[in-house]
């Protein structure tokens, strides 16, 4: 019988990882999206619940990208142009 170490994110418990780095990697994704969402709720009320959190996920996997375009680097976001989530 094999045994196998797998890995559960603290903020994503039904998500498992077979590497405890990306389990982190994973966890603090999820919690810069959380902040991002709050910080984008108060900048627009209007957003539901639901919208806020996809806008901070997407935002947050997509964090290079923005950072680069926030450093002067606008092109950078031309990356995100047809790419999903990556």
């Amino acid at each position: 019988m094999a045994v196998e170490v797998v890995y559960r994110s603290s903020r994503d418990p039904e998500r498992l990882f077979m590497d405890k780095a990306e389990a982190d990697r994973h966890d603090k994704m999820l919690e810069l999206a959380e902040s991002l969402s709050v910080v984008l709720h108060r900048a627009v009320p209007s957003l539901n619940e639901e919208q806020v959190e996809e806008l901070g996920i997407y935002m947050a996997k997509n964090r290079d990208i923005f950072a680069r375009a926030f450093k002067n680097q606008p092109d950078a976001l031309g990356e995100l142009n047809g790419s999903g989530d990556e």
